[in-house]
C-alpha cells in the first residue's frame, strides 16, 4: 500500500522529471564520448583494418551505462520517495486520529534528528500548546459558569420572592439595590475581561508617556490606606522618591491597586504590608510583600490564570481576574513579574526593562 500511495505521490513524479533531465544531459554526454572515441580512432589509424568489433564493443558498453544509470536512479527515486511519502503518512495518520479522538496523540519520532523529526518535534509541541489553551478555556469557561451562577440564582430567588408577596416600599428599595449590586457585580466582571483582552492584544499603547511609578504607587497606597486600616494592617511605601518609566499611568496604576488589595485581603490581619519602588540598572522594580500565608510553590504557575483561585469552593468574595490582570499589564509593558516566599507571607515583584518591548 505504501509502494502505491509512493508510486502516485507527486514527490516520486517530480523525482522522474529529474530523472529524465539528468538522464538526458547524460546520453548527451555518453553520446559525445562515444563519436569522439570513434573519430579519435579513425584519425589515428585511418580506414586501415576492421573497426566494427571495436565499434560493437563501445556501443555494447555505453547501453550497459544508460541501463545501469536508469535502473539506479529509479530505485532511489522510489527510496527517497517512499522515505517522503511514509514520514507524510505518519504525519497524517496522526492528524486524522486526534480529529477522531481527541488531543492526546502524537506524531512519533524516529530518533534520526533529521528535518522530518523536527518537523514532528514542533508539530507535537504545537499541539501540546493547543492542548494547553483548551484546558485553560475549559477551565475558565467552568469558572465563569460558577461565578454566574451565584449571583443569577441569588437575583431570581429574590425577584420571585419579591413577585409573589405584597408591595412593599422599603422592602422593594433594598430588594432593587441589592439585585443592582450583584448586576454591577458580574457587569464587572465582564468588564474586567474585556480589558484583559483589549491589553494582551496591545491596543492600549498609544497612552504610553514618560511616567514616575514612585508617585502611582504613592497615590494607590495612599488610596487602600483606609482598607488597610480597617484590618489593622499597616501600609508602607519604601523606596527611591522617583522612578522613571515609560507606560500607561492608568494601567500600571490599576496593576499596582491590584497587587495591593490582594495583599491586604489575603495577608495577615494586624500585620503589614510593604511596597517598594526602586530604580534598577536602567530600569525599575516595585514589588509588594505581606507576610500572609502567602502562596504554595505549586500553585504560583496557576494564579495568573483567568479565574483561578486558591480558594476551590470559590465563596469567598473576588472573581480570580486581578492577577491575570497584572500579568497582561506587566506583558504590555515588557516586564516580568515574580513570585517570592516572603518567609512568611509572599512578595510579588514587577521588573520594567530599560524601555518597553514594542
Amino acid at each position: 500500500m505504501l509502494l502505491a500511495k509512493t508510486l502516485r505521490s507527486s514527490t516520486f513524479r517530480l523525482a522522474l522529471i529529474a530523472i529524465a533531465a539528468f538522464g538526458l544531459i547524460a546520453a548527451a554526454i555518453m553520446a559525445y564520448v562515444y563519436f569522439g572515441t570513434i573519430a579519435y580512432v579513425q584519425g589515428r589509424v585511418g580506414d586501415a583494418g576492421d573497426h566494427s568489433g571495436f565499434t560493437a564493443m563501445i556501443k555494447l558498453a555505453m547501453m550497459a551505462v544508460a541501463v545501469l544509470m536508469v535502473v539506479l536512479a529509479g530505485l532511489a527515486a522510489v527510496l527517497v520517495t517512499r522515505r517522503t511519502v511514509g514520514r507524510i503518512e505518519e504525519i497524517n495518520a496522526t492528524s486524522r486520529a486526534i480529529m477522531l479522538s481527541g488531543l492526546d496523540r502524537r506524531i512519533p519520532l524516529r530518533g534520526s534528528h533529521d528535518e522530518w523529526d523536527r518537523v514532528a518535534e514542533n508539530l507535537n509541541q504545537m499541539l501540546d500548546r493547543i492542548e494547553t489553551l483548551m484546558g485553560e478555556v475549559k477551565q475558565v469557561s467552568d469558572n465563569v459558569a460558577h461565578d454566574l451562577r451565584t449571583p443569577l440564582t441569588r437575583m431570581r430567588g429574590r425577584l420571585e420572592k419579591a413577585y409573589h408577596a405584597s408591595r412593599n416600599g422599603e422592602a422593594d428599595a433594598a430588594l432593587i439595590g441589592d439585585t443592582i449590586a450583584h448586576l454591577d457585580s458580574v457587569l464587572g466582571m465582564f468588564a474586567s475581561i474585556t480589558r484583559i483582552s483589549e491589553i494582551e492584544t496591545r491596543a492600549r499603547r498609544s497612552a504610553f508617556r514618560t511616567l514616575d511609578l514612585a508617585e502611582i504607587a504613592g497615590e494607590v497606597v495612599e488610596l487602600y490606606d483606609a482598607a488597610a486600616e480597617q484590618v489593622m494592617t499597616r501600609l508602607s511605601l519604601g523606596g527611591d522618591r522617583e522612578v522613571a518609566i515609560t507606560g500607561d499611568r492608568d494601567l500600571l496604576f490599576d496593576a499596582i491597586a491590584n497587587l495591593v488589595d490582594n495583599a491586604i485581603k489575603h495577608g495577615r490581619a494586624g500585620g503589614q504590608v510593604a511596597v517598594t519602588c526602586r530604580g534598577a540598572g536602567g530600569g525599575a522594580v516595585i514589588a509588594v510583600a505581606d507576610d500572609g500565608p502567602g502562596i504554595p510553590a505549586d500553585q504560583r504557575d496557576h494564579v495568573f490564570k483567568r479565574f483561578y483561585r486558591l480558594e476551590q469552593s470559590r465563596y469567598t468574595p473576588g472573581n480570580g481576574l486581578g492577577l491575570s490582570l497584572v500579568a497582561a499589564v506587566a506583558g504590555l509593558h515588557g516586564a516580568e513579574v515574580a513570585l517570592h516566599d516572603n518567609a512568611p507571607g509572599l512578595t510579588v515583584r514587577l521588573s520594567f526593562p530599560t524601555s518597553p518591548a514594542r
